[in-house]
């Protein structure tokens, strides 16, 4: 079954070190590729020091239909072929959904694992608590609702509509300023609160 919501792939390459200038050219050109594609939502990488091998990569496209056109296109096998003896190992991990709100910053690292292999596992980053994920929509939403219910009460007739009627505009009005503005917004503010503790 396919998916409209947006899917964020996150890749992490473990590379040949002594040639770490063609990897830098050779991962842009792709991003370069990728960016020219309908969907392309936006990418970044980066090394984990500035000695290591391992590099970690993510992008974004607006739904599998976009991703799967840029995953299987003429563009990517050629990009993909031109980087031969470049990378020694890949793994990657797509996610969707409401988990793309709380995914590290794209300036960050971030592993990516083939969930194929349990060995891998704890390489991935835990997700928030679902406790603190409904907070921070909580923080985001409330404000943001009682905003507009002040700003159309004075609306004529709006009081007299069927609530359903209300709600149905509340909520079409809302859901994208709270999904492309406001949540992005938030769980920038409550980055460290919202991230894994350690022990």
């Amino acid at each position: 079954m396919t998916t409209n919501q947006p899917i964020t792939v996150s890749i992490r390459r473990e590379v040949d070190h002594d040639r770490i200038p063609e990897v830098s050219a050779w991962v842009q050109a792709g991003i370069n590729r990728a960016n020219r594609f309908p969907g392309f939502l936006g990418s970044g990488w980066v090394r984990e020091s500035s000695d290591s091998d391992v590099w970690h990569v993510l992008y974004r496209f607006s739904s599998e239909q976009t991703l799967d056109a840029w995953e299987h296109s003429e563009e990517r096998t050629s990009w993909l072929a031109t980087g031969e003896g470049l990378i020694r190992s890949e793994r990657s991990r797509r996610r969707t959904g409401i988990e793309g709100w709380f995914d590290e910053p794209p300036t960050g690292s971030i592993p990516a694992i083939d969930l194929s292999s349990a060995s891998d596992a704890d390489d991935l980053p835990a997700a928030p608590p679902r406790w603190k994920q409904a907070v921070t929509i909580w923080l985001g939403f409330f404000p943001v609702n009682v905003l507009f219910a002040y700003l159309v009460w004075p609306v004529p007739g709006w009081g007299e509509l069927p609530i359903w009627l209300r709600v149905l505009a509340t909520t079409l009005v809302l859901t994208p300023i709270m999904t492309y503005l406001v949540l992005p917004f938030v769980t920038r503010l409550l980055r460290t609160w919202l991230a894994p503790r350690t022990t």
